[in-house]
């Protein structure tokens, strides 16, 4: 995925009400942002911090800007980490379809957002007709509180965890149930559950792992010119 114009760079002054970020840019002007990221953020929003930010095409958006990258350093020197949660989405579609992802290559058609279950959609579906159908749902990974060792969630998420029950039914039924954990932090080289910031999101994974619901770790390789996924790396629990 490349960012379809150059992004804007920045410094943080602050994040509040979650989707919304103060940022000073480097001619001086002080501007709001839109923030495409629900989640706690831990690590990411300290004010000071290096962003990058990108203007939208609709000129009648309220909030032109989005803050996609920010500089972090978690203990092996700073790197940039991608915050925009719109993406991963997007990326995994684009590497299961290069053939990047090969637990997930060899199905004759790709789709995203298709409704399943009672009032569901999931991210990716994958079809074949030599194949059991193929539910795929990305999350987007991006805390890291040890070195090389990215976490998800990085708050309490009972949403993911309605999925993590929905992907276990549905692999009750013979589907495929895949889900995809992709980090926006270039350096991680596992991950795995932060069971402490949401104990019942660590209960549900353990149920649909049980029920045969599979768990894919990707990482991103992220610069100003736009975010793919570089490979793939292991879960743990």
């Amino acid at each position: 995925m490349r960012f379809a114009t150059p992004l804007i760079p920045g410094r943080l002054i602050r994040r509040h009400k979650r989707f919304l970020a103060d940022v000073v840019l480097a001619d001086g002007t002080e501007t709001t942002v839109h923030v495409a990221n629900s989640g706690a953020m831990l690590g990411l929003d300290a004010p000071g911090s290096r962003v990058w930010l990108s203007r939208a095409t609709n000129l009648a958006r309220k909030l032109p800007l989005s803050w996609e990258l920010v500089e972090a350093d978690f203990g092996a020197g700073p790197e940039m980490v991608g915050v925009n949660t719109m993406h991963p989405n997007l990326l995994v579609a684009e590497a299961i379809a290069a053939g990047a992802v090969p637990a997930l290559s060899g199905y004759a058609r790709l789709r995203r957002e298709v409704k399943y279950g009672l009032s569901s959609r999931i991210d990716i579906q994958l079809e074949d007709e030599t194949k059991p159908l193929c539910l795929v749902e990305v999350k987007n990974v991006h805390l890291m509180r040890s070195p090389g060792y990215a976490e998800f969630p990085d708050c309490v998420t009972a949403r993911g965890a309605k999925h993590l029950e929905e992907l276990g039914a549905e692999a009750d039924k013979g589907n495929r149930a895949v889900m995809v954990y992709l980090s926006q932090i270039g350096s991680a080289r596992t991950i795995g559950l932060a069971r402490d910031l949401d104990p019942a999101y660590g209960r549900a994974f353990d149920r649909a792992r049980a029920r045969g619901v599979e768990a894919i770790g990707l990482v991103c390789q992220i610069d100003p010119e736009g975010i793919e996924v570089a490979d793939i790396i292991p879960m743990t629990g």
